[in-house]
């Protein structure tokens, strides 16, 4: 079978763990630091989902960079199992989150019309998160992708 772009235990692996990690991360501390962002649920579970993201992908990257250090190889039939339903469980979830987040952004930023109104609702700060969590999403959309095949090969 062909190297596959993003395969557990290889350079661009690591990259896209990280870059899982980095975005997630992101979406945490912009979404923490727009004011009364804990009024709206779905804004807190964006964070909790983003941050279960960040323990899932830092975890992975640290894997990767031991199987790196060490020339290993990371595709065990039962190892490349659990990554793919790890990452199918946080992209479900990470959709989820993006999704709801986005309805309400909608709904207060365009609907009601509270962002134009109130100046104390800091609507961009909730787009830029939301926006961040979809590129986290992205990123584990081509992840689980790749485990999928790399478990169908093996």
């Amino acid at each position: 079978m062909k190297e596959l772009i993003g395969r557990p235990g290889s350079l661009t692996g690591l990259l896209l763990r990280i870059g899982q990690c980095l975005f997630a991360a992101s979406s945490i501390g912009v979404m923490v630091s727009a004011s009364g962002f804990s009024n709206f649920t779905a804004f807190c579970y964006l964070i909790a989902s983003m941050g279960l993201q960040v323990l899932w992908s830092f975890g992975l990257s640290c894997l990767d960079i031991y199987a790196l250090r060490i020339k290993r190889d990371l595709q065990n039939p039962i190892l490349v199992s659990l990554f793919v339903v790890g990452d199918w469980v946080t992209a479900t979830l990470s959709l989820a989150a993006a999704c709801s987040s986005a309805g309400i952004a909608v709904l207060y930023g365009r609907d009601l019309n509270y962002c134009k109104s109130s100046t104390h609702i800091p609507c961009g700060r909730y787009e830029l998160s939301i926006a961040l969590a979809f590129i986290t999403w992205f990123l584990i959309v081509i992840s689980s992708h790749v485990m999928f095949w790399i478990l169908a090969s093996v």
